[in-house]
């Protein structure tokens, strides 16, 4: 029988492995384990506060509430006590000392509430957007009403889209029209609008009847005049359509007029757009979890799962795809931190962090429900949300198609007009982002230069799949000027996305590398990243090569790009053995919950 000493040292040694499995997968979020000493102890100690409402809340109760659509009262009590949402979402100077915009602590909170479930990183975000004109603007009285609605826990929302127009705020029919007194009148509707049941302040996109020009005004949900018609989802979130039937307005209650109105839409956008590609980190980490566990345990014909050649090739295509989305989202945050009006290089990533990391995040379930297959169905598995909740946030805050026509005009002054910029750190200091509500007009984004992009790659041509990527990107790069788009291929949209679809992955690799340099990120892994890279360029050659309107000269290229990715047993195994299958047993939410971290 072992003494009591004994059981100690092996419950220390069992401990100690399990601990190094977490450490050897530290960029991933761990609940239990996760490190936040970068940021300031005020922020630890919030980020693990939210941990553990969730971990005392309990997988059960979870997925209950998400089967019943139960309305997250609870999640919004505890954001009221603690007031989160007054702390991050006040800027700096206008609300308490501990209350700043920070972009670093926003990241690693949105990707917690993704981990738990969308809908909470839902109402976070749409009191994000609603929040968003309101800091642009100057008006004093409706900064002041905003500060204090956090501070008393109210959440927000951004009544920008309109049922039969949806994003297309050109053609806006909510109309503020002026009364003899001087006061103003809104009669109109807005589809999609989250936590429109509840909001404090709603701020509200329309234009003026008299001039035509466009106008951010400010309602309250609660109003009588405010017209709440339904939810427009199957869904704990609330997603409103509204009706304003004679709302009177006041001349304090408006934000923008004009171009500024426009503007801040536009950078309102800029700003939340960033906090999708978060959300879907979140979502496939806790999948990521609670699939290897099952597949590792589950025995099939005589082996386990997790024996399969085919199966561990999908976990470490996923994990590959899910440790590229975390670097690359890592890594433009500090660009968003540190963007001003002469270095709005931010504008480019920002966009592929929503675009690029959200549908990278499709792959990753895409992935992992082939191996754990009928289970991913299972109303007890958090899986069943994820592979619901990650379609959406391709398609939130403009699709993928919007934001890669947006970043396609990026291009020319990538690849042939570099600039000179000083090198940006890695930069989680805890203060406030003023530039992101100063950022001035939406126009002239075909202006905008970029640091070259080549030594990111050099500083890494002796890893094989890297090497083999900057080939296809050089050959890429002189297909955009030996065979020029002609000018019927440059109004097919598709034509364009699928070269787009080439463009983003050079920025994406970009930035990752950047990020790989400044962590020491294992050269095993940056292979294995890039090897899925290599595949996914020529994958998107051959879309373009198959086009009907391609050219000789166009698709010659497109199958120079194409290449077979550089596959290694030894690198294969270290990932799969060191990285994805010491995930397994490491990280199950409480059924029951009562875990307080």
């Amino acid at each position: 029988m072992l003494s009591e000493n004994s059981l100690n040292c092996t419950a220390f040694i069992i401990f100690a492995i399990l601990l190094l499995k977490i450490k050897s997968n530290h960029m991933l979020l761990h609940p239990l384990k996760s490190d936040y000493s970068y940021l300031d102890a005020d922020t630890q100690q919030l980020l693990k506060d939210t941990i553990s409402f969730f971990e005392e809340k309990g997988k059960e109760k979870l997925m209950h509430d998400d089967r019943h659509f139960v309305w997250y009262d609870d999640f919004l009590t505890f954001v009221k006590e603690k007031k989160i949402f007054a702390r991050i979402m006040t800027p700096g100077g206008e609300g308490n000392e501990d209350s700043r915009w920070d972009t670093s602590r926003i990241a690693a909170f949105t990707e917690i509430l993704g981990f738990y479930g969308l809908c909470y990183w839902y109402t976070y975000q749409v009191s994000s957007l609603g929040l968003g004109p309101v800091w642009m603007s100057d008006n004093k009285v409706v900064r002041k009403k905003a500060a204090q609605m956090l501070e008393d826990g109210h959440i927000f929302a951004f009544g920008l889209s309109e049922k039969e127009h949806g994003a297309d705020i050109y053609s806006s029919d909510m109309i503020l029209s002026k009364e003899a007194d001087g006061t103003y009148r809104a009669n109109g509707g807005k589809y999609y609008i989250g936590n429109g049941n509840k909001a404090g302040i709603v701020s509200v996109f329309g234009k003026e009847e008299e001039t035509g020009e466009y106008v951010f005004f400010i309602v309250d949900s609660q109003h009588p005049n405010y017209k709440l018609i339904k939810n427009t989802v199957n869904s704990q979130s609330y997603v409103s359509e509204f009706r304003l039937d004679n709302y009177p307005i006041q001349e304090e209650d408006i934000m923008h007029r004009s171009r500024d109105a426009w503007d801040a839409a536009l950078n309102t956008i800029n700003i939340n757009k960033y906090n999708l590609g978060w959300g879907s980190i979140g979502i496939c980490t806790h999948a990521l979890y609670e699939a290897i566990t099952h597949a590792a345990n589950r025995n099939l014909y005589g082996k386990f799962v997790t024996d399969f050649p085919h199966i561990k090739q999908l976990f470490v295509t996923a994990y590959a795809r899910l440790i590229a989305m975390k670097a690359f989202a890592t890594r433009a945050t500090n660009y968003m931190r540190t963007g001003n009006s002469e270095d709005r290089r931010y504008l480019l990533y920002n966009p592929l962090v929503k675009m690029k990391v959200t549908t990278e995040g499709e792959h990753v379930i895409n992935d992992i429900w082939d191996v754990i297959a009928a289970k991913g169905f299972e109303k007890d598995m958090y899986f069943s949300m994820a592979a619901r909740d990650i379609r959406a946030l391709p398609k939130l805050e403009g699709t993928v198609h919007v934001n890669m026509a947006l970043i396609i005009k990026f291009m020319p002054n990538y690849f042939f007009n570099p600039g000179e910029f000083p090198s940006i750190p890695d930069f989680t200091d805890a203060v406030n982002d003023d530039f992101l509500f100063n950022q001035g007009p939406t126009k002239g984004l075909g202006r905008i230069q970029f640091h070259d992009y080549a030594p990111a790659y050099a500083a890494f041509d002796h890893v094989a799949n890297v090497k083999l990527f900057s080939e296809q990107v050089a050959i890429f790069k002189e297909s955009l000027m030996m065979g020029q788009p002609a000018e019927g291929q440059q109004k097919d949209i598709d034509f364009l996305l699928k070269i787009g679809e080439m463009f983003s992955m050079v920025v994406y690799g970009q930035l990752i590398l950047e990020y790989a340099k400044m962590h020491d990120m294992e050269e095993d892994l940056i292979d294995q990243i890039f090897e899925v890279f290599v595949g996914d360029m020529s994958a998107f050659a051959l879309k373009l090569h198959n086009k009907n309107s391609t050219t000789e000269t166009q698709m010659d290229y497109c199958r120079k790009i194409m290449k077979k990715p550089i596959y290694n047993e030894k690198r294969f195994m270290n990932i799969w053995e060191n990285h994805v299958y010491a995930l397994k047993e490491t990280y199950a939410m409480s059924w029951k919950g009562a875990v307080k971290v």
